[in-house]
């Protein structure tokens, strides 16, 4: 193992120092002069080395979802190359047509992430994580909405523009919409939250907070000064920086392992922004009752419907969770954990109805306490390990040697307790006695049994089985004592009142 940290160290220095001449170069790119080509070669000597890297890491590391950097790498390759377009149509074309060559390439940035995180997602997940699904559905779908009301569905009406003009400008905050969706899915879901994936992470949201602030200047008119243009350029080339760090981290091979299946939780940051997407419906209608104009009526009843249709789902979900974390913690409350028998707890609930049914059916019912022979000087000579191992194992050869009617329970320790329904004293012992041929490691135990006598309790019951194996202990270990039945007139067990088995 240590070879291997030792390369993952050596290999991480790639990835700081590409990260630190990234950082130097991006902060340089304030000093270059607006709408130059200096300014163009810049950018696009950034957004190539960022892509580089990313193949780079690829190659180097051959991550799992190998794929999906690759389609990562390659949107952002067409997203760099649009820039470049955009400046030979004017620059060199004298061309101030709009959409453009340059608009294909830049949307060629969605398909790329959208495909690259599909693959990412369906690498990370065990199955289906239908909770993480319907969150990011949920955030998706409220977002969504809003971008319908203030984006998509104003330029969709705007007969002013062309057809092909008005199906580019929705291409731009579709894309945003699939690209949110799939980034949701990621962050809600489980798997590694290794560092190559926080900065792949860190990425995509700076791609959408840069086109999230397109959009607001777009919606409101704003004309943005140089600089402002400068800083949202910026933006961008940090996101490309943020992916080719990731794809040169050592852990990047963590990032599309699968993991395994999530449990469903709520955390408040998620629960924050569920409640936050499922306001956004209402909140779009108040705000357009306000203006004293509901132009998006059937949109805002379809966002609502959804929205409470997957709430509701999500609650299904939460409760059954509930449900079958309820039904498991009461079989742990009656389970012993390392033997997987039926621990005290489940013994003292089924002994008074084993008793209740031999008073019913009128047949016998024997009680049988076993205690290991030596048991700590075995834990203190081999090990607390060794012990363990011995407890499972026995139990395992003796539930093998019991009849299917009869049930073993780990009773504390090194002591279990034996219910044999329709058992006499001479059948009890020979049951147990197959049980003491059984035992694994040379070991020995001692037992004591008791018969019900048809009136005591089961308290009482196991109280005589519990002296009649002292007695056996007393005696000398390694056999098994029967207790004689308890006078009729007698008001509780005498310890006197035993004989010890034929076989003892």
């Amino acid at each position: 193992m240590l070879p291997i940290q030792a390369d993952m160290g050596s290999r991480g220095l790639g990835w700081r120092q590409y990260l630190g001449l990234a950082s130097v170069a991006i902060a340089g790119y304030v000093l270059t002069p607006n709408d130059t080509w200096t300014q163009t070669i810049y950018a696009e000597l950034v957004g190539l080395a960022a892509t580089g890297a990313i193949v780079l890491g690829v190659g180097r590391y051959q991550p799992a979802a190998r794929a999906a950097w690759l389609w990562f790498a390659g949107g952002q390759l067409l997203n760099v190359l649009g820039t470049l377009a955009e400046a030979i149509i004017g620059r060199v074309l004298h061309q101030e047509t709009w959409p453009s060559a340059a608009d294909v390439l830049w949307l060629g940035l969605y398909p790329g992430l959208v495909i690259g995180l599909l693959v990412l997602i369906r690498h990370r997940t065990q199955g289906h994580d239908w909770g993480s699904l319907v969150d990011a559905t949920t955030i998706t779908t409220g977002l969504g909405l809003l971008s319908w009301v203030f984006l998509i569905r104003p330029v969709a009406d705007d007969s002013s523009m062309s057809l092909v003009a008005r199906v580019v400008s929705i291409a731009y905050p579709v894309g945003d919409i699939l690209v949110l969706a799939m980034v949701t899915r990621l962050l809600v879901g489980a798997g590694s939250r290794s560092t190559a994936f926080r900065l792949l992470a860190g990425a995509l949201l700076l791609y959408l907070l840069g086109d999230a602030t397109w959009a607001v200047i777009n919606y409101v008119g704003l004309e943005p000064a140089p600089v402002a243009v400068k800083l949202l350029q910026m933006n961008f080339l940090t996101a490309y920086a943020l992916v080719g760090a990731a794809g040169l981290h050592p852990s990047v091979r963590e990032v599309g392992e699968q993991a395994a299946r999530r449990t469903l939780r709520l955390s408040p940051t998620l629960l924050a922004l569920l409640t936050v997407a499922s306001l956004l419906a209402p909140a779009i209608l108040a705000y357009q009752v306000w203006q004293r104009e509901v132009t998006d009526g059937v949109a805002i009843v379809i966002g609502s419907m959804a929205l409470f249709l997957l709430v509701v789902t999500r609650m299904a979900q939460l409760l059954r969770q509930i449900e079958r974390q309820s039904k498991q913690l009461s079989q742990l409350t009656r389970v012993d954990e390392l033997t997987g028998l039926p621990n005290r707890r489940a013994w003292s609930a089924e002994l008074p109805a084993a008793i209740e049914r031999a008073r019913r059916d009128q047949v016998a019912l024997a009680v049988a306490l076993l205690d290991l022979d030596h048991f700590k000087r075995f834990n203190d000579e081999y090990g607390h390990q060794a012990g363990d191992r011995l407890l499972k194992t026995a139990t395992a050869a003796w539930a093998a040697e019991l009849r299917a009617v009869d049930q073993l329970a780990r009773y504390g320790g090194e002591e279990f307790i034996v219910l044999l329904p329709g058992a006499t004293a001479e059948l009890a012992t020979g049951v147990l006695e197959r049980l003491r041929g059984a035992t694994p490691a040379g070991q020995t135990f001692s037992a004591g049994v008791a018969t019900w006598d048809g009136n005591e309790t089961s308290e009482e019951l196991i109280a005589r089985a519990d002296r009649a194996l002292y007695q056996a202990k007393d005696a000398g270990r390694d056999r098994i004592l029967t207790a004689a039945q308890q006078p009729p007139a007698a008001a509780s067990p005498s310890p006197a009142a035993m004989t010890p088995d034929a076989s003892g």
